[in-house]
């Protein structure tokens, strides 16, 4: 290929890595910190994201209708620690708030999840624009995978290694941009055994188009083009 097929390659990739890679992370929680020793009840706040360009008046929390439910943080899905819970009941949820204000693109919630083999194994996602007044469910039954359970072909969550099958990404939410209040639940569907537990970990909101594998492959060969030109 001669050089001016180089650069021409170079700005088209460059393009498609642009386009592909122009969401925002509007608010993130990575799971930073641990959930304190004993902690039990039928709510638990785990906090402010800690990620993103609009952290300020999100919060992480939880409701379980088992005032024994025991909340915890064992590892997460590659980091060090995920939000962990028991004794769930059809209706019991994990939530995330924040204020999507500026935000005109459409909105993308992304989070990993997983459970034990006696954990709920279906759950809905469900999102609020008016502060909990109302809710509408933006996927419905979506089955939970059960960590290194033989033929899944996953492992048990680790702090080391990042497992792209436990993902579930929910795009195009219109109706979730420029709110000054945007709630999702991660809601059971399901009543299990009191000492069945489920785990979230890597919850993420953007704004606009989230990149993907694609792109990231296309970015390195952008890179690969550009070094040769010189």
């Amino acid at each position: 290929m001669n050089n001016r097929s180089l650069v021409a390659a170079s700005l088209i990739t460059a393009g498609a890595v642009s386009m592909s890679a122009s969401a925002a992370l509007v608010a993130g929680w990575s799971m930073s910190t641990a959930v304190p020793a004993a902690t039990t009840g039928i709510n638990y706040t785990y906090g402010a994201a800690d990620l993103g360009d609009a952290t300020a008046g999100t919060s992480l929390t939880g409701f379980h209708a088992a005032a024994a439910t025991t909340w915890s943080s064992p590892a997460g899905n590659g980091s060090t620690y995920s939000l962990s819970s028991n004794n769930w009941a059809i209706g019991d949820y994990y939530q995330v708030s924040l204020s999507t204000t500026g935000y005109a693109d459409p909105i993308t919630i992304s989070f990993d999840q997983t459970r034990s083999g006696t954990g709920p194994a279906t759950f809905d996602v469900l999102m609020s624009v008016d502060g909990g007044a109302s809710f509408t469910t933006v996927l419905a039954s979506y089955v939970v995978v059960q960590a290194g359970l033989a033929g899944t072909g996953t492992t048990s969550w680790n702090t080391v290694t990042n497992q792209a099958g436990f993902t579930t990404t929910i795009t195009g939410l219109t109706a979730a941009a420029g709110q000054a209040s945007v709630i999702f639940r991660i809601q059971s569907t399901v009543t299990t055994a009191a000492a069945g537990t489920n785990r979230v970990d890597n919850i993420n909101v953007y704004s606009g188009a989230v990149p993907t594998p694609g792109a990231i492959a296309l970015l390195g060969v952008a890179g690969v083009v550009g070094r040769r030109r010189r």
